[in-house]
């Protein structure tokens, strides 16, 4: 009995020790996590303490993280310097219509892909994604000619043609199709629906995770865009927001204050679309087999 008592306090204290051990372990988890968040919002931070003083303030050192006399006026000011809500409203357009073109011509692509038997399936499906590897620059030239002879240039809808197929889409919405069982698309087709009606009936209900991930890393490309509007776009009142932050470098000076205020107003949108398809996000990368 002695000698069980024994063996019971013993474990009992083993326990205890790896309790706490556990507790410790977790407590410096979060302590390091917290550290690491706060050294990425730190230069957001920075964005917002800029956005709110004078330009010749805005690279004092040592920097003022809270002005004493905040500017609120700047957010004003960017809607009037330049024609913001112009370039706001240009950015919404182009980043709605290519979003939805893209997730309907990638989800339709990698159904046949996924769910279809056809010759050469495979292999146009490899050479197809494979043309993710070719850098945008390799190409840029050949497109730029092909869409002014269309007459396109100095349209949205040249960019809307352009970005309206992407590999990657169709590459993400397959690996997630994939996972669905063929048992019950043989099962609807027993049925008697469709090809069409799978895909629209079946197909997409599911995949609700897949193109939650696919749209919010459409719209963030887009969105963030600089280099197709910058080469397709000459007239004012089609320009971007990304174009329109360009406007506030002068020739001599840049007014870094009302650079970083139409920053933070530009991020709102993506934090929204971000915040809104979170929990679609995290599954779908969680259920598409992409890790970072």
């Amino acid at each position: 009995m002695q000698n069980l008592s024994v063996q019971n306090d013993t474990k009992n204290r083993e326990d205890s020790s790896y309790r706490l051990k556990l507790w410790i372990g977790r407590i410096l988890s979060y302590i390091f996590l917290i550290a690491l968040a706060a050294i990425m919002l730190l230069p957001f931070f920075w964005m917002l303490s800029s956005s709110l003083k004078l330009e010749k303030d805005v690279f004092r050192f040592p920097i003022e993280w809270i002005p004493a006399n905040p500017l609120w006026s700047n957010y004003a000011t960017i809607w009037t310097r330049i024609p913001f809500l112009t370039f706001f409203a240009n950015s919404t357009k182009l980043t709605v219509i290519i979003t939805f073109l893209q997730l309907a011509t990638s989800s339709f692509a990698a159904y046949a892909f996924a769910k279809l038997d056809f010759k050469g399936r495979d292999t146009l499906f490899l050479a197809y994604v494979a043309s993710i590897a070719i850098p945008w620059q390799a190409y840029m030239v050949p497109q730029f000619i092909m869409m002014r002879k269309m007459g396109l240039v100095d349209t949205h809808l040249s960019l809307i043609l352009l970005q309206a197929f992407t590999a990657f889409g169709v590459f993400l919405m397959r690996q997630f199709f994939i996972s669905i069982p063929n048992e019950l698309l043989d099962a609807a087709r027993i049925d008697g629906l469709s090809e069409y009606g799978i895909y629209f009936k079946i197909m997409l209900p599911l995949s609700k995770p897949a193109l939650a991930t696919l749209t919010l890393f459409s719209a963030v490309f887009v969105w963030n865009d600089f280099m197709g509007p910058l080469i397709y776009l000459n007239s004012q009142s089609l320009k971007t927001i990304q174009l329109g932050l360009r406007m506030f470098i002068q020739q001599y000076a840049a007014d870094y204050n009302l650079i970083m205020a139409a920053s933070l107003v530009s991020l709102i949108p993506v934090i929204v679309l971000f915040l809104a398809f979170q929990r679609f996000f995290i599954e779908g990368i969680a259920s598409t087999g992409i890790h970072g």
